[in-house]
């Protein structure tokens, strides 16, 4: 009887021993299982995004019809679907899909990614739609940077993680892009900028817009108000009334315009022109656009604090979100009050002789005024919305040096330093006095304006 107590004693302590040896082995398969845990956005460097936006800047430059608003609705749109094909790989952001009245987008599978894949297939897919008719050199470009960064990420996976991340880039690309397509005013809108809209039809007293020269004649982006916006609501699309319209001496918008006759008469001074130029971006074929000039500054803070692609992501779509907002609220304001430019204004009032500091030098032209009412000022108001975004990301007090046009010799591009993006964005919105194609009152409005816009746009519920 001992021996057989003890024999299953030794028995009953096999049996313990072993089926904790197979409960632990389980339990380890299954912490596996739950804590397995794939590569996210914040894990890959941002050379893919700085990339595409790089190309875009270059691309856009050259882009007929995309000043003013077709440009930030392009970057609003790419950079919404790339946030959105990488959400899965950012657990601290949330989807839009449902947000937005036909925007819906499918989870991803609980898989591995290669997030910088996802977001190559997005821009992939996407520029070449919303560039349809670009330069040849610049559909090599979007073609070149596209297989540079299949080439640059293709072994660093397997074969299945790099064709579901392609397949996934370009599925939330196409949704992004049918989506875009039902936008009535914004879907190919830069093959007409002066569409459905009749600036004789719409002057009804002295002080109301009419075309300057050179220019087109015709006002570009009439119609522009009328397209999607993501942010504001309809009782943001006006902003605050200008100043009451008089040619009294007396008055506050002769004072202003005499303030805008006054910069460059007899000349402009060094340093005015050389801020007036610094954020001009007027120009077809010479630089980027006033818009997109806010994702060249943003590009450079990526590149400065070697970011990674998660914040890349984040800055594109909140950048281009606040200036799709900024360019929709602004023009639909413009051709609500419809306010005539100081050269108008001058003219009629002041010095017939008097021209605008703003020179072409491709087409030699000068005294260029952009072909669209002063009031408020899109360089503002954008400006304003795109320096709102950068902070919330960047911080209100980022100090940095803006080379956009470092080395330019057309114009005067030297490099000027600001302790914040808000300070940018106020150089940027007075500098279009000197240059004497805005009244203060436009750049004025314009900045309060484009803030509360890209506030907005910052409260939109991008974080969980």
């Amino acid at each position: 009887m001992k021996s057989l107590h003890f024999s299953t004693k030794v028995q009953l302590i096999l049996s313990f021993f072993l089926v904790l040896a197979l409960f632990s082995c389980k339990k380890d398969i299954q912490d596996d299982n739950v804590t397995t845990e794939f590569r996210k956005a914040a894990d890959y460097d941002a050379s893919v995004a700085v990339e595409w936006n790089d190309a875009f800047l270059s691309i856009e430059r050259y882009a007929a019809g995309y000043r003013p608003g077709p440009a930030p609705r392009a970057l609003a749109y790419m950079g919404l679907a790339a946030y959105e094909a990488c959400i899965s790989g950012m657990p601290e952001y949330r989807s839009f899909s449902g947000y937005w009245n036909g925007f819906n987008v499918p989870n991803a599978e609980n898989a591995e990614y290669c997030w910088p894949v996802v977001v190559n297939a997005v821009y992939e897919y996407m520029m070449p739609r919303f560039f349809t008719r670009a330069r040849p050199a610049d559909r090599q470009l979007m073609e070149v940077t596209a297989r540079r960064n299949y080439d640059k990420y293709r072994n660093t996976v397997s074969a299945d993680v790099f064709d579901r991340s392609v397949q996934r880039g370009r599925q939330v690309a196409e949704i992004a892009w049918t989506w875009s397509v039902t936008d009535r005013i914004g879907h190919e809108h830069y093959l007409d900028p002066c569409q459905g809209y009749s600036w004789q039809a719409a002057y009804k007293k002295e002080g109301d817009w009419i075309p300057t020269f050179p220019g087109p004649g015709c006002p570009m982006g009439g119609v522009w108000g009328g397209a999607r916006r993501f942010a504001i609501p309809d009782e943001m699309l006006i902003c605050r009334p200008p100043l009451r319209y008089s040619t009294d001496n007396r008055s506050a918008l002769y004072a202003q315009a005499l303030e805008v006759y006054s910069q460059n008469t007899p000349t402009l001074s060094y340093i005015a022109e050389w801020v007036g130029e610094f954020w001009s971006d007027d120009l077809l074929d010479l630089t980027f656009s006033p818009g997109p000039r806010w994702l060249a500054i943003g590009n450079q803070v990526l590149v400065n604090e070697k970011s990674h692609l998660e914040t890349a992501l984040l800055m594109n779509a909140k950048v281009g979100i606040a200036l799709n907002e900024a360019a929709v609220g602004c023009w639909y304001s413009k051709f609500y009050y419809n306010v005539e430019r100081p050269q108008s204004y001058i003219n009629r009032v002041i010095d017939p002789t008097w021209k605008p500091a703003l020179y072409n030098p491709i087409t030699g032209e000068e005294g260029v005024t952009p072909s669209f009412p002063a009031y408020p000022s899109g360089h503002s108001t954008m400006g304003a919305a795109g320096a709102e975004a950068l902070a919330s990301i960047f911080g209100y007090s980022y100090a940095m040096t803006d080379r956009c046009h470092e080395n330019r010799t057309e114009f005067e591009g030297t490099p000027r330093s600001f302790p914040s993006f808000e300070e940018m964005a106020l150089e940027n919105a007075w500098s279009r006095v000197p240059l004497g194609v805005h009244y203060r009152m436009d750049c004025e409005e314009g900045v309060r304006y484009g803030k509360e816009i890209g506030r907005r746009v910052n409260n939109l519920p991008w974080r969980k």
